[in-house]
């Protein structure tokens, strides 16, 4: 997701900072490849960013976010989904979500739930298009100012972006996440899948 994600923005002349990696060898590789990058240790990276993305495995957050140090007035992109390991279900939902319990650790911050119901794969295909059809991000948030610009990313990203409201969404969002999991890997559907909202 992190890689997928950061490449597609580096590319757009964004400058990524990858970072939190078992293997820093792979990190380092990325940054080489790669236009406007660089790569470094979580602090380094948060320190010198507005923007962070938090795409580590749920029982990865809490090292993560200590590794970061401060966040206070970054915008927190979050695109974890508290997956169980076997992929049965969801550890965390429905009363509260992963965004929301992220957003209590780190409390400075302000948190943008975005960029989880799709597969890592779609962030590594050449476009985000399905034919003609841009498909849509989900997102929210608490803060106005962050949710404008995770949707400024959104657009860049390929997708269209809507807005879902408060963080508290999340509960919505990341059970939508689950279904796809069980759309994608369990019902055969492949994980080259999005979602399309249509209206009028």
């Amino acid at each position: 997701m992190g890689s997928g994600l950061g490449t597609i923005w580096a590319h757009k002349g964004h400058h990524v900072f990858f970072s939190f990696s078992r293997d820093p060898r792979k990190l380092g590789t990325l940054a080489n490849v790669t236009p406007h990058c660089r790569a470094g240790s979580p602090s380094e990276a948060a320190a010198s960013s507005e923007i962070v993305l938090l795409s580590v495995g749920w029982a990865m957050v809490d090292e993560a976010l200590k590794a970061t140090g401060g966040l206070d007035g970054k915008v927190l992109i979050d695109c974890t989904n508290p997956l169980k390991p076997d992929l049965s279900g969801l550890a965390v939902g429905l009363e509260t979500s992963a965004a929301e319990e992220i957003q209590a650790r780190v409390s400075g911050a302000r948190v943008v739930k975005a960029f989880n119901t799709v597969f890592a794969e779609v962030y590594h295909s050449e476009t985000r298009l399905f034919g003609s059809r841009r498909p849509t991000m989900l997102f929210c948030g608490n803060d106005p100012g962050a949710k404008s610009t995770v949707s400024k990313l959104i657009i860049e990203t390929g997708f269209e972006p809507v807005d879902a409201g408060p963080l508290s969404s999340a509960r919505y969002l990341e059970p939508l996440a689950m279904l796809m999991v069980q759309l994608g890997r369990k019902q055969g559907l492949g994980t080259n899948i999005a979602l399309n909202l249509i209206h009028r």
